[in-house]
């Protein structure tokens, strides 16, 4: 029988990714074409709508080249996208707005009020989604009220993989999964929100209709067909967003597996079968599929702030990387490696950038603690690389208070170049910590997703004998004991901090 072979695209934060898959799950071909992210103020990040579309052409139209696949032998062409984006099209269909992203915190003035005087707490609890300047919900109360007459132009509101869809297929669909990422839609109808509708001032007619992860649209528009060397007829796939295809596409959709990814920014994730929202407002609830619920918490600072360190404090390991053909990530670990666990008696919160889970605060800022004379510049990265990982244990206890202990940590992204860092993953969790063998796992979530929507599997479950592992690090028992002792006082002076963190952004905003 003739191989079969499924697309798997991902609209991710700096770059679109399309890979083609062996039905069997082999990678075929590969390709990326990065786009930029326009940050003109500190708060803003937006995006341009039509390069994004176009870097998704070419990505598809590459590895089709590259491939010399039949385009009758493509099973389908499946969907992963970054959550949070807003557009703001008119009746055509075109840009009113860029692109404006999950990084964007020009509503954080409206969170506050969303929160205290608009039922907040409720909302979230409904839809899953944490009140925070990333969501949709907060970008339209934004721009309903500091930019109206734009706001009354709007014919839809609707986000990245809405509008390539649109310019695909004529039609305005959102998967529950991106959906769910809006704080617009209750995850327990999967409906609209009446309430969060009305104070974003918009009508379920100025949204997509919500349609389940696995809807699949055909009859693409010729043109872009022949461009991509598709036939018209192709199914495409909604899919989901990329967390919680990632997920399955590390192999963690069972009861008890965590996933947890450090890439430019982090997160942690597990699957529950049903909804599941926290009290606290700690953590996040989106859709995979009606019957898979990823359920975790997002982190703004993951290895954007190791590149930090490398800019910053790593100018002579830079230096002597390029004399050495190195690579200066390897050397500044092996400087950390020196250093004993918990750097001495040395904290560093990575806040550079605000943070979502689990403080939920834009105003949030970096801090070292406990610095001393005795801590030199190899304290400094170590605690900043154990500061991270610090950071997502606490998201993981938020987690575990409402699913319980997990039984298996599967952790994925650009950390995992580094043993140090893995290792510090198993010494501060506590816990034995798997890298899978896994490329791109949002693509590979996306082709099976596809998958399972053609009938072509019968279980998401598939993707175990897909996905390998390429390391294994167990908890050094003497190095759990140090981070038991500094978790705690981690804990506590970041949450001390947090209302001199309103004063200290108050101060930035007016004087730097």
């Amino acid at each position: 029988m003739k191989t079969k072979y499924v697309i798997g695209v991902d609209i991710g934060t700096t770059s679109a990714k399309a890979v083609l898959y062996a039905k069997d799950g082999k990678v075929i071909s590969n390709h990326g074409i990065e786009y930029p992210l326009f940050s003109p103020t500190p708060e803003t990040a937006e995006q341009n709508p039509e390069e994004i579309f176009s870097a998704v052409i070419n990505t598809v139209k590459k590895i089709m080249q590259e491939s010399h696949v039949e385009p009758k032998d493509i099973l389908c062409v499946s969907f992963s996208s970054a959550m949070h984006s807003v557009i703001a099209v008119d009746q055509e269909g075109k840009p009113l707005t860029e692109c404006i992203t999950w990084a964007d915190n020009r509503s954080s003035d409206w969170v506050e009020k969303i929160k205290t005087e608009m039922n907040g707490h409720e909302i979230y609890l409904r839809t899953g989604t944490p009140i925070h300047p990333m969501s949709p919900l907060a970008k339209l109360v934004w721009l309903r009220n500091d930019y109206s007459e734009l706001f009354s132009k709007t014919y839809k509101f609707i986000s990245i993989k809405e509008y390539i869809f649109y310019k695909l297929f004529g039609k305005y669909v959102v998967d529950y999964s991106i959906a769910s990422s809006t704080g617009l839609f209750n995850i327990y109808t999967l409906a609209w929100d009446e309430e969060a509708l009305n104070i974003a001032g918009v009508t379920p007619k100025q949204l997509s209709e919500p349609v389940p992860t696995t809807y699949r649209l055909t009859g693409m528009n010729e043109s872009f067909a022949k461009e991509m060397n598709l036939l018209s007829s192709t199914p495409f796939v909604v899919g989901a967003g990329d967390g919680v295809l990632s997920n399955l596409g590390v192999d963690a959709i069972d009861p008890g597996v965590v996933a947890v990814t450090i890439g430019t920014s982090g997160a942690i994730r597990a699957v529950s079968d049903k909804p599941i929202t926290d009290p606290k407002g700690r953590i996040f609830c989106y859709a995979l599929t009606e019957n898979h619920w990823v359920i975790g918490g997002p982190v703004n600072n993951g290895g954007m702030i190791f590149r930090w360190a490398r800019d910053q404090l790593g100018e002579t390991e830079a230096a002597a990387a390029k004399r050495l053909g190195k690579d200066p990530y390897d050397i500044l670990t092996e400087i950390a490696d020196r250093v004993t666990p918990g750097a001495d008696g040395l904290l560093f919160h990575p806040y550079l950038a605000g943070e979502r889970a689990p403080l939920w605060d834009s105003n949030a800022r970096g801090s070292f603690f406990g610095l001393g004379m005795h801590h030199k510049k190899e304290h400094l990265i170590r605690a900043i690389l154990e500061g991270v990982i610090f950071n997502l244990y606490t998201v993981l206890l938020a987690l575990t208070e409402l699913i319980g202990e997990p039984k298996k940590i599967h952790a994925t992204g650009g950390f995992a170049r580094s043993e140090l860092w893995r290792q510090m993953m198993a010494d501060i969790f506590n816990q034995d910590v798997y890298i899978p063998e896994s490329f791109e796992s949002s693509c590979l979530g996306a082709a099976i997703l596809g998958l399972y929507s053609l009938g072509e599997v019968d279980s998401l479950n598939v993707v175990s004998e897909m996905v390998g592992a390429t390391y294994h690090h167990t908890p050094n028992s003497e190095n759990v004991a140090i981070y038991e002792d500094l978790t705690p006082i981690y804990i506590r002076v970041s949450r001390l901090l947090q209302q001199e963190y309103e004063s200290m952004a108050a101060f930035q905003k007016k004087w730097v």
